[in-house]
């Protein structure tokens, strides 16, 4: 690969707080800005060159205008990376494909939502197009940003852990949380992010998506040792990886119907906003 690359960041539906750690990353690692040149990336610049090399895209593929955009990108870039969860996985974006798409647009939306906004069911970019390499998470793990920048840069291919997450809080020699009543995921879900989240307490979510070999009828066992329903259960596996779940089709091992089905039952909230004054 030519010296100084350029690259460029896109996104499409997602919260951007995958983008946000690069830049959070930048301030730290000045030094990545004399490996590369960024030419576009709407986080951090105004300028939008399209001259580039390397595409990292952040977001899921929610739109039928998507994948144009996405095939251009495609065209332009000897390397595509997908950025994070929503990009790798379909992410949490993928949760409205429980739903005909016009019942989720209509409830998002209003009465006329469907024909408001362009929706269509959520997919991962590689659905659309080939994908050169993933950095995975919700958000992505900064360190794993740098690591695989720098084998692109080499001209060699990113390779992501292939265990589970609790390998990670073994050497981090942290309490096992499922052993202590708090539901974890980390034995089926894929390594990498210095298990992060069970180092501070919280349960893994899944956000990097599952482990090979993963063993999800041993991990139901363990959850409803917590008290969980088959329907919690199926809700943990699905929160980040429900479009992967799809397309398993009837050996996904869930026991509730991953859609879309019109007689689901749309979601609730008891939040309330404060009152203005």
């Amino acid at each position: 690969m030519a010296t100084k690359p350029k690259i460029a960041f896109f996104d499409f539906t997602s919260c951007e707080g995958c983008q946000l750690t690069v830049v959070d990353l930048l301030q730290t690692h000045l030094g990545l800005l004399d490996l590369v040149e960024i030419v576009q990336f709407r986080e951090a610049m105004s300028e939008k060159g399209e001259d580039y090399q390397i595409a990292f895209i952040e977001g899921s593929c929610t739109r039928k205008s998507d994948e144009a955009r996405l095939q251009k990108i495609r065209a332009q870039a000897a390397v595509v990376v997908a950025l994070g969860a929503c990009a790798h996985l379909g992410g949490v974006n993928a949760l409205k494909n429980y739903w005909p798409i016009e019942k989720a647009q209509r409830y998002v939306y209003g009465e006329h939502g469907q024909d408001a906004y362009e929706s269509y069911p959520a997919r991962p970019i590689s659905a659309v197009i080939p994908v050169d390499a993933v950095i995975p998470g919700c958000p992505i793990d900064r360190h794993e940003f740098l690591r695989i920048v720098q084998l692109l840069l080499q001209g060699r291919a990113p390779h992501l852990p292939d265990y589970p997450l609790c390998v990670e809080c073994k050497f981090k020699e942290n309490a096992c949380l499922n052993y202590h009543g708090i539901p974890c995921l980390g034995p089926i879900t894929r390594a990498g992010c210095d298990a992060i989240c069970p180092s501070y307490g919280d349960g893994c979510e899944g956000c990097r998506g599952w482990a090979p070999e993963a063993n999800f009828a041993y991990m139901r066992e363990i959850l409803r040792g917590h008290g969980l329903s088959d329907a919690d259960i199926d809700a943990r596996f699905t929160m980040f990886n429900h479009y992967q779940f799809q397309q398993m089709g009837e050996p996904a091992p869930v026991t509730t119907p991953l859609g879309p089905d019109r007689t689901a039952p749309l979601p609730t909230s008891t939040f309330a906003a404060p009152k203005e004054d």
